[in-house]
């Protein structure tokens, strides 16, 4: 059994960490920190976890996580998980960080878009950046795993294809992405407040969302050389899922068919993501509470566009999910342990 530990537990993030942990086959959950609700039983903040995880949460620091934890998901706050991976790492354990703060392997971009200068500069480049569909590898030896925002999870997987296979303009990305108000995250802010989102649909960040380097990065190595993306969230009224659309200017003539079969064939071997059969198209509640991505494209003779649908949950696949597959692979169980939830 792989003990496991939880450092902020009762954010969105934690609560589907537990959630997808006390149902794994070959999983203890030993420990859940909590800043804010040491003390109290993790049932009675959250009491869909009674009779399920009955553990009390503690206010614990990096340093005083046992040693006989075996794995420890940071579920902290962007700039507070890289001093807490930093001890963790030191200390020996395996370490799945779910914050940004190991994603991005300038030092200078998290200065550039997180307005934060890195702690640990120096660990971004021993960081594998957890996205289990293209780097499976690496995560089997991997110490510390950077695990992928929400946003790049569904864009990179719809795009790896054509760009492995150099079958698109890099000049010409275009993503449009819109996520529930659950991406950003549970503490209360006024942007979104029930009164300032429900029956409301905005653009936001335009052009300014700290995603954008980290899908530029990953994008980037994919096609073996640096481009750049124009990506425009946009926040939609209900509380998970991402749909991501792509506008792509196709660089050969290959048919719809000719590409379905390339998506096919690329994922094959990818139990989490599915390649519909057109004309079938994603949508956020057939991926609900599980961990799969959906995709399909679509060619358009009249414009030459070629259009790229992904769906996730952005707490699953988008976070958790994927977390908790990164894990499956570094301690050798078949990826898809604890995972085989179907959408809600």
């Amino acid at each position: 059994m792989i003990k496991a530990a939880v450092l902020g537990a009762t954010g969105y993030t934690g609560i589907e960490l537990m959630r997808l942990l006390s149902g794994h086959p070959g999983v203890e959950l030993s420990l859940a920190g909590s800043e804010s609700y040491g003390g109290k039983k993790v049932s009675e903040i959250h009491p869909q976890f009674s009779g399920r995880v009955d553990l009390t949460l503690e206010k614990v620091s990096a340093e005083e996580v046992p040693r006989s934890i075996d794995v420890v998901f940071c579920a902290l706050p962007h700039g507070k998980s890289a001093e807490a991976g930093a001890i963790l790492l030191k200390n020996g354990f395996r370490v799945i960080d779910l914050s940004a703060d190991y994603r991005l392997k300038q030092p200078r971009l998290y200065n550039d878009w997180y307005d934060l200068d890195h702690p640990c500069p120096e660990l971004l480049g021993k960081a594998v950046y957890g996205l289990p569909e293209l780097n499976s590898r690496a995560i089997m030896g991997a110490e510390l795993i950077a695990n992928p925002g929400c946003y790049p999870t569904g864009i990179i997987l719809g795009l790896a294809p054509l760009l492995k296979h150099q079958m698109i303009d890099l000049k010409s990305i275009i993503i449009d992405a819109k996520s529930g108000v659950s991406g950003a995250g549970r503490a209360p802010r006024q942007p979104f407040h029930f009164p300032e989102c429900t029956e409301n649909f905005k653009a936001y960040r335009v052009a300014t969302h700290q995603h954008t380097p980290e899908i530029e990065q990953e994008l980037g190595s994919i096609a073996g050389e640096s481009l750049q993306v124009t990506f425009t969230p946009h926040l939609v009224p209900m509380v998970r899922g991402i749909l991501c659309t792509m506008y792509l200017k196709p660089a050969g003539t290959e048919s719809e068919d000719e590409l379905y079969g390339l998506y096919s064939e690329f994922y094959e071997n990818s139990p989490f993501v599915r390649v519909l059969e057109p004309p079938a198209q994603p949508e956020t509640r057939f991926v609900r509470g599980s961990n799969y991505c959906d995709l399909a494209l679509k060619t358009d003779p009249r414009t030459g566009c070629l259009i790229v649908v992904s769906a996730i949950d952005n707490l699953v696949k988008g976070a958790s999910g994927q977390a908790v597959q990164n894990m499956n692979i570094m301690f050798g169980y078949p990826e898809d342990t604890g995972l085989g939830q179907v959408a809600i």
